[in-house]
């Protein structure tokens, strides 16, 4: 895999450090390369500004922090506020459809949007909105293998959730992939999808 560069925003009780921690997972463990992992809070936790960085390469990684992200995943205003100036030109800007209205972004970028927690809801649980992002990543970067980040999704969860998330992530990832204009989506998910889209 190339070295890439990831910085993911939300706020605290979004699961953005897990989801750091899951690419990292699945690129080190699962993937066979290496990965780093920093992470930020605000003053407070739960509700305050938070983000995670990860760096996933195939070759050793010799500085940790994230200078100019490749790919930024942003699930609410104020992340989008804070982190979107950073993505490097060209670069991939993923979010949560329903909490991020982007504005005008650099020439080049790619901006594509999910609604993740209306996904989640539709399972039952909104928590696992996180875990559709995830998905949403896998199926429109193709950075890392689908198989290595739903073996890490499966391993990160809580035990006795396993279910609920590798459908939150493979809801996540169809979406993604019919949004790529991609033919890697499940036969089968369709309907499913275009249900926790509307």
């Amino acid at each position: 895999m190339k070295t890439t560069e990831i910085k993911i925003g939300g706020f605290g009780g979004q699961g953005v450090i897990l989801m750091g921690y899951v690419i990292g997972k699945a690129a080190s463990i699962f993937a066979g390369g290496h990965a780093t992992m920093t992470q930020a809070f605000g003053p407070e936790a739960r509700g305050s500004a938070c983000s995670s960085q990860v760096i996933v390469s195939g070759e050793r990684i010799l500085y940790p922090y994230v200078s100019a992200p490749e790919i930024m995943i942003l699930m609410s205003q104020e992340a989008y506020s804070k982190f979107s100036p950073e993505l490097a030109p060209k670069g991939i800007m993923l979010v949560e459809q329903d909490l991020v209205k982007p504005g005008k972004t650099k020439a080049g970028v790619k901006v594509l949007s999910v609604p993740a927690t209306r996904m989640a809801e539709e399972l039952g649980r909104k928590i696992v909105l996180n875990i559709v992002m995830l998905g949403f990543f896998t199926g429109t970067t193709d950075l890392l293998d689908y198989e290595a980040m739903r073996g890490a999704v499966e391993s990160s969860v809580p035990e006795g959730t396993e279910e609920l998330n590798l459908k939150a992530f493979d809801l996540g990832y169809e979406y993604g992939v019919e949004q790529s204009g991609g033919k890697k989506a499940k036969k089968g998910k369709k309907k499913e999808v275009a249900a926790a889209a509307k």
